[in-house]
């Protein structure tokens, strides 16, 4: 039994490092500008009649006429943004995201990416916060977690946006982190 799970796993590593890791290629060849891709149009002329052949079925100056109105007008408005910025489209006519890191494709994913980072933050912080400042009525803390004390709640808030100076602060001071005696340890 043994020889057999040792040839077992002698053939497992052979055919894994037989194996070639997966590459992912990156082209610019398959993208074309949104503005020049033919796919883009098609697509964005394709929105537009449906909503025309909606159009059709109501009379002019009615709410649904209106509306249908309204969402083609928005249609071509954000079509035109697409097309007039660097985005750049796949066959299907979609906008594709770089997000490899360079520069000149930053705003596509680098600079959401590091707003969602600090909205996030930024919402831990307050919460964080306000569990702090509730923590010193000891009375009340169990009251003020599940009723929100809303005066208090907002001054946290409204300070929370420094949090990037505020947990470097906290940090240089040591107050961030919690002493190794308070960190409860499992005993296995």
């Amino acid at each position: 039994m043994r020889k057999l799970l040792a040839l077992l796993l002698a053939v497992c590593v052979w055919v894994g490092l037989a194996v070639q890791p997966a590459q992912a290629a990156f082209s610019f060849d398959v993208l074309t500008p949104c503005g020049q891709s033919e796919a883009f149009q098609k697509r964005l002329n394709d929105e537009i009649s449906a909503f025309e052949d909606r159009l059709s079925n109501f009379q002019a100056g009615t709410p649904q006429y209106q509306y249908l109105q309204h969402k083609i007008e928005t249609t071509k408005a954000r079509f035109s943004k697409y097309a007039n910025s660097s985005l750049l489209c796949g066959e299907d006519g979609l906008p594709h995201l770089i997000s490899d890191g360079r520069w000149d494709h930053a705003g596509e994913f680098i600079i959401p990416s590091l707003l969602f980072l600090y909205i996030a933050g930024w919402i831990g912080w307050v919460g964080r916060s306000y569990l702090r400042a509730i923590r010193k009525d000891v009375d009340e803390a169990y009251t003020k977690e599940i009723i929100i004390d809303v005066p208090l709640a907002l001054q946290c808030m409204l300070t929370g946006f420094i949090w990037p100076l505020a947990a470097l602060q906290q940090f240089g001071s040591g107050e961030l982190t919690a002493p190794d005696n308070e960190v409860p340890v499992s005993p296995r």
